[in-house]
């Protein structure tokens, strides 16, 4: 039983259903639907997706991306390619997501519109089983497995109802995103990195831009000045004011409509405490998410989900002792690096000093930006 049929749970069922196990596939949501994100797949996560043959999902549909622009404050901008041959793609959560899912149940899984409200828990306190999920569907029907890979996202229902995971209390950042018309053709996308915030342009084609706000949330009158006297509860208020406050975004997306009303989402950062459970396993942002600021979410959904199916199929197969500890230490050793460069970096725009520092470096050495945007994108890692 997988909870949550986003590129986690769709990428897990897909690798357990070529594996010949029955999957059941459950989400709330109906297919395709909109979801908040940078909607970039970098090179790292693109040659993932080649290796699993589901570079159809991604480069027939998208727009090939070839490397990243940086912009600090003062002026400071690095464009950085990525090396050699290596692309990125950038394509809507709408269109990827639904192609995932769809893969997943032309490999044999079964998705079910199901509301998950809870997880099944047999035994003591000390030493719990999870035995399947309930959901609101027919009266708190209850569906049962041998395994749940709980894939639910960053508010993972099963995750934080297990009190598994929490929100951390700081960082607390929010994302505000929305689609514009764009006249600007491109083939990179953009990170422009402020005081405390940054903002991410993504071109995805036909004329439309993925346009996203990041910014601290501290609360009452500190983050109405953090905002310049924006208020969090007008989230399209805050979006446009971010654009006016860049001359060169103002030019682009300045006084139009966004395509779709803005979304809002945060806090963005999740910590898992506790992963143990026999009968469960994490996968994708329920099992963990820090700032999106280098676009790793999906490489982290993709990869994460190969690793969780792995434990999926080492535990119906030799039970479940040890299987915790295995797949902690692979996510370890795919993983920690670039937990560590993200962590690095959010840091680093956290502070006010560090983003004039940072800035003042990449106008003297703009090298080492470029050295950072191919290890943001994972593209020396390609296969």
């Amino acid at each position: 039983m997988i909870v949550g049929a986003g590129p986690a749970g769709a990428v897990a069922a897909l690798v357990l259903a070529r594996a010949g196990v029955r999957v059941r596939l459950l989400d709330r949501a109906a297919f395709p639907r909109d979801k908040l994100c940078g909607d970039t797949v970098n090179p790292g996560t693109l040659g993932l997706l080649r290796r699993l043959g589901l570079a159809g999902v991604v480069e027939p549909r998208g727009l090939p991306i070839d490397g990243m622009i940086v912009t600090g404050e003062h002026g400071v901008s690095v464009e950085g390619r990525y090396p050699g041959d290596k692309r990125g793609v950038a394509i809507s959560r709408r269109d990827f997501d639904a192609a995932l899912l769809e893969r997943a149940v032309a490999a044999g899984a079964v998705f079910d519109g199901f509301a998950v409200g809870a997880a099944i828990v047999d035994g003591p306190n000390a030493a719990p089983v999870v035995r399947g999920v309930v959901g609101s569907a027919e009266g708190h029907q209850q569906l049962r497995a041998k395994v749940v890979i709980a894939a639910d996202g960053r508010r993972s229902t099963i995750a934080f109802g297990l009190r598994l995971a929490r929100h951390p209390p700081r960082p607390k950042r929010w994302a505000i995103g929305a689609y514009f018309e764009d006249s600007v053709r491109s083939t990179f996308g953009e990170m422009h990195i402020r005081r405390g915030r940054y903002i991410g342009v993504a071109p995805l084609g036909g004329g439309i831009s993925n346009v996203c706000l990041v910014l601290p949330w501290s609360g009452g009158n500190a983050a109405r000045a953090q905002s310049s006297a924006c208020d969090f509860r007008d989230p399209p208020a805050l979006l446009r004011h971010a654009i006016a406050a860049e001359p060169h975004l103002r030019e682009r997306f300045g006084g139009r409509a966004p395509v779709r009303d803005p979304i809002m989402l945060g806090p963005l950062a999740v910590d898992v405490v506790k992963d143990d459970i026999e009968g469960l396993l994490l996968a994708g942002d329920a099992a963990g998410f820090i700032d999106p600021m280098t676009g790793d979410g999906l490489r982290f959904a993709v990869q994460g989900a190969e690793l969780a199916a792995a434990a999926a199929l080492d535990a119906l197969e030799h039970g479940w002792h040890g299987v915790h500890a295995r797949l902690a230490a692979a996510r370890r050793r795919a993983f920690a690096p670039k937990w560590r460069f993200n962590r690095a970096l959010r840091t680093l725009v956290s502070s006010h000093a560090g983003v004039r520092a940072a800035a003042a470096g990449a106008r003297l050495a703009p090298g080492v930006v470029r050295r950072l945007i191919v290890r943001a994108g994972d593209a020396e890692a390609v296969a």
